[in-house]
């Protein structure tokens, strides 16, 4: 028995399910920073599928990271919240096959330049990470080494990235095929002008950061406009409502079933 345990622990430390090194992990994640003709610069980085033929199309997750990804190091972004762990334990790039970007918000800014506590808002004008971060997708899309598919690319965040979700398909309605919005607010007379994207938000009801009648408002918004978007509120859950996102193969399945016609 004992020899039998020795060999299960030794195929477990060598099994590659078993946990990366988390450096490792980030590596695979390429970093750049792009600049554009004003001098402006954003950190992002990316991942391409583990496996892409030539001349085959392949979908895209644009991630808005939360606050706690903000910062200069171009590593938080794809850190936030184990967001790394939860791509590889979803099989985004093995599984889906998928291409994923995350921009990295400098410092205290914000993806939407409104104050989290606020029970509802206008959409403002387009903050300017939010506006770089439209122009690192369409570079990123638009490169000739990415097969991406332009009619399979989703828009997903937490947080203040939830709120950045929001904005960001309120403010290209016809460009993403699917978002998923976690614990975030946007514009509830927004309704009309996404109400045929597939939308499925996510919130815990005893979130005490963003309250959840922010995304109550949006579904109900969209609901209004003739749209059926998906929701699922999580009872007796605070502020981290992407855990049980992340780990709901449904989700997964449903985000990679999207496709924008």
């Amino acid at each position: 028995m004992q020899k039998l345990l020795a060999s299960l622990a030794l195929i477990a430390i060598m099994s590659p399910l078993s946990h990366a090194d988390p450096k490792k992990q980030q590596e695979k994640y390429t970093p750049a920073v792009w600049k554009n003709d004003k001098g402006e610069t954003l950190n992002y980085r990316f991942r391409a599928p583990d496996r892409v033929e030539p001349g085959k199309k392949y979908p895209l997750i644009v991630f808005y990271h939360g606050a706690g990804g903000r910062g200069d190091n171009n590593l938080g972004q794809i850190t936030d919240a184990g967001a790394i762990n939860a791509m590889e334990k979803a099989g985004v790039f093995s599984k889906h096959s998928a291409y994923f970007l995350a921009g990295q918000v400098p410092g205290d800014k914000l993806w939407v330049d409104v104050k989290w506590s606020t029970l509802e808002h206008k959409m403002p004008a387009v903050s300017d990470s939010m506006r770089l971060m439209f122009e690192v997708i369409d570079a990123f899309v638009a490169g000739e080494k990415n097969e991406v598919d332009p009619k399979r690319i989703y828009a997903m965040g937490l947080s203040m990235g939830g709120y950045g979700t929001w904005d960001a398909i309120q403010r290209r309605p016809k460009f993403f095929a699917a978002a998923v919005p976690i614990c975030g607010g946007g514009d509830k007379t927004m309704g009309k002008v996404i109400a045929q994207i597939p939308v499925w938000a996510w919130h815990g009801d005893k979130d005490g950061a963003i309250k959840v009648s922010r995304s109550r408002d949006m579904i109900a918004a969209i609901e209004a406009a003739g749209g059926s978007p998906k929701y699922t509120e999580l009872k007796g859950v605070g502020h981290n409502a992407w855990s049980k996102a992340w780990a709901s193969d449904e989700m997964w399945g449903w985000l990679f079933g999207q496709a924008r016609k």
